[in-house]
């Protein structure tokens, strides 16, 4: 008799809104989300730290407020900002979570979509590790699917945009190489 095959059980967010699988840094760059408002949006970015280098700890250590400004000249311009994402996801398909899903991060800025303004208050933000001149991972993509599958399982998600949707002529990410075509309903609904 063949052992029966094992099936993976779904991967959730537990009440508090932290994903299962991902690595837990909290940062202090986020808020409660106003009262009453409803998640409904999943908004995708891209990020590196050094810009077009891979695998370092630059991205953590932006969101985490501990950036060194003279660790390379570009952090110059940028380790004063108080920015975070919900999740960060990395090039082999590692996931970081810096603020519960229930909790506002501080990753849209100024911002709108369908007529609302401050995104921020009533979205998700997925930073991928990536560049807009570079395509991403496959280990990206499913990894993606796996997350954007326990949102929508959680939360009334309407659309899943990139930042370049939501502040156009301001941000670009994530690019021209992000392939949209894998993230149709079918691949991330419940």
């Amino acid at each position: 008799m063949m052992p029966a095959a094992q099936v993976a059980a779904p991967k959730r967010l537990d009440a508090e809104g932290w994903y299962q699988d991902a690595r837990r840094v909290p940062s202090p760059n986020q808020d409660e989300r106003p009262e009453g408002v409803t998640i409904c949006l999943v908004v995708i970015h891209n990020i590196s730290l050094p810009p077009g280098q891979f695998g370092g700890d630059g991205v953590e250590q932006l969101f985490t407020n501990t950036l060194d400004p003279d660790a390379h000249p570009y952090y110059r311009d940028i380790a004063r900002l108080r920015v975070s994402a919900h999740f960060f996801l990395r090039r082999n398909g590692a996931l970081v979570q810096y603020v519960s899903c229930e909790r506002r991060a501080w990753h849209a800025g100024v911002s709108h979509w369908q007529g609302r303004e401050r995104c921020n208050d009533f979205s998700v933000g997925i930073e991928l590790e990536g560049a807009d001149d570079t395509p991403f991972t496959e280990a990206q993509y499913e990894c993606l699917a796996d997350l954007l599958r326990a949102l929508a399982e959680r939360y009334p998600i309407q659309a899943v945009v990139g930042h370049s949707d939501i502040a156009p002529g301001r941000k670009t990410d994530p690019g021209p190489y992000f392939d949209w075509g894998r993230l149709s309903d079918q691949s991330y609904r419940p």
